[in-house]
């Protein structure tokens, strides 16, 4: 056996069961050994679109995925998606070829080793056959155990050269091999100090992460015994969206009743949540109440803004031990109040906040837009967001629920990646609509991904806020006298593109046009479709956030 057969092979040993990629020489026959293992291979039409439905797919599995690229301008391709998924904390695994230094004189030639490391992402460079299965191996255990990108890096040289037996019979122990070692107990001491501190608070309201979003059920059972509200982190939306003290999104995406309760909370604990300036509203939202932070990287602590208790933990271990010291019901009912009840009935969800609608004969409310496909499209649903001054409206105006309801494909504020993420959670989920959230300028720089969609038949709603702009850069520069001729383009056809491809394509102007895609839906219609709003241009409520930390 050949050293890229191993690692083909290994991979899927050790548990990988999807990847995608841009075959080319350098990857192909590991490629194909992973296919003849048993996995399922999605071929797409560019690097950076493989590593973000990689991306995608593991936000909604879990599972660690893999993305494969050929050498040199393959790998290059992917490091927008790499580095997303990377700040993201998703358990991605990059098996990028790589041209060896003493072919430096070859077209494809690049120091690999060195982008990754001045990246910041974890490396595994494979130098020998005998490293073959140990290497990849210890590759997909390190994207598990630490949710967290990592680059394969095979040299093209070493791929071909002979495995080891005794190696190869690594490959029967890939499975065991590749699994983390089981979290330990949390500290008592740690945890008598959340305890008291969430017994002797009076608003305390729990915020939960990706890395706690699979303890929802149990942290809601917590917070019930103690009265505190819930709230998540954007990616995290939908985790409590049928409880009725949940107070939804925390941070730039909140309504102004979301941001009145977290101001007027005195304990927030944080289960797995990196508390960035996006979640804390540029840290205002950690001023007045006691900030409890439980992660298990230390690293995480402080590394936006200070935190008064830092807890170095594993989520569950935390939450197995708060089961067994919180008492089993509330003794008072805390943030649990009537005025409490009343304020996330009304001014919490943000479709009942009151609006002026700016919707033309030619135009539509992106607002108005998006209330209406919120009732039109299949409720059950995944939403992947892009970035853009429309982000605020597929983010927080479509319902969502479960761990399953977001993908927020914006820790690295690259556009143009919902598509290709919303591909990936399509494949990940098909039961469930994929509804890609996207920018007219990000549409245009992601297209391509659409041939994928139509090829493969994923249940995918791309929802294009069309402004003929890059709406961000024109609300943001425009009113203090900038000239915007460089972010505004003459209108473009964008239903007729996504025919191309063999979409289903709407163009929307109007409300009724706006429900001739829900009688589509209604009347059988399913797979890929664009709908095309050409919306009314204006400053949406997060601009401004947007912009402060650059």
């Amino acid at each position: 056996m050949k050293v890229d057969e191993a690692v083909g092979r290994a991979l899927v040993s050790a548990g990988v069961r999807r990847v995608f990629g841009v075959v080319g020489s350098g990857n192909f026959v590991a490629t194909n050994a992973m296919i003849a293992a048993g996995a399922e291979f999605v071929a797409t039409r560019h690097e950076n679109g493989a590593v973000v439905m990689a991306d995608g797919h593991a936000r909604m599995t879990g599972e660690v995925t893999v993305a494969s690229v050929h050498q040199g301008p393959g790998f290059t391709n992917a490091l927008t998606g790499l580095v997303e998924a990377w700040k993201s904390r998703s358990p991605v695994v990059l098996l990028a070829a790589a041209i060896p230094e003493g072919m430096s004189n070859s077209n494809f030639y690049l120091d690999q080793k060195e982008v990754v490391r001045a990246l910041g992402i974890r490396l595994v460079h494979l130098e020998e056959p005998e490293d073959a299965v140990k290497a990849t191996v210890e590759a997909v255990r390190i994207a598990r155990r630490d949710r967290t990108a990592v680059v394969l890096n095979l040299l093209n040289d070493v791929q071909r050269r002979d495995v080891p037996d005794d190696v190869v019979a690594e490959l029967s122990r890939a499975a065991e091999a590749a699994e983390p070692p089981r979290a330990e107990a949390a500290d008592p001491g740690g945890l008598r100090l959340v305890r008291d501190r969430i017994l002797s608070s009076s608003r305390p309201v729990f915020l939960v992460g990706r890395g706690a979003s699979n303890l929802a059920p149990r942290i809601a059972d917590l917070a019930d015994r103690v009265g505190a509200l819930l709230a998540t982190t954007a990616p995290c939306r939908g985790l409590f969206a049928d409880h009725e003290w949940s107070i939804d999104v925390s941070g730039g995406f909140s309504s102004p009743g979301t941001l009145e309760l977290l101001r007027g909370s005195d304990l927030l604990v944080a289960f797995g949540a990196g508390l960035n300036r996006w979640t804390t509203l540029d840290g205002s939202l950690l001023e007045n109440p006691t900030v409890v932070q439980i992660d298990r990287d230390p690293a995480a602590f402080g590394r936006h803004f200070p935190v008064d208790l830092p807890i170095e933990a594993d989520a569950g271990a935390m939450v197995a031990g708060l089961e067994e010291l919180l008492p089993a019901t509330a003794s008072s009912t805390r943030y649990r109040t009537d005025a409490v009840r009343h304020t996330i009935g009304g001014r919490v969800p943000w479709g009942a906040q009151p609006y002026a609608d700016t919707s033309t004969d030619s135009r539509i409310d992106p607002r108005t837009l998006t209330r209406i496909l919120n009732d039109e499209l299949p409720r059950e649903r995944t939403v992947a967001v892009d970035g853009g001054n429309f982000n605020g409206y597929p983010a927080m105006f479509l319902d969502v629920r479960g761990r399953e309801g977001m993908i927020l494909p914006l820790s690295f504020a690259s556009i143009g990646l919902s598509i290709p993420a919303a591909i990936g959670a399509a494949l990940a989920r098909p039961d469930l609509l994929a509804i890609a959230g996207v920018g007219d300028g990000g549409f245009l720089m992601s297209h391509v991904e659409l041939e994928t969609a139509v090829r493969l038949g994923v249940n995918l709603a791309v929802l294009v806020y069309d402004d003929a702009a890059y709406g961000a850069e024109v609300h943001h520069f425009g009113p203090h006298g900038h000239p915007v001729d460089t972010v505004t383009f003459p209108e473009v056809d964008l239903a007729a593109i996504a025919r191309g491809y063999g979409c289903t394509a709407f163009t929307v102007r109007t409300e009724d046009d706006c429900r001739s895609v829900g009688a589509w839906y209604r009347e059988g219609g399913r797979g890929p479709v664009v709908i095309d709003a050409k919306i009314t241009s204006f400053a949406c409520w997060v601009l401004e956030h947007t912009f402060t930390a650059e």
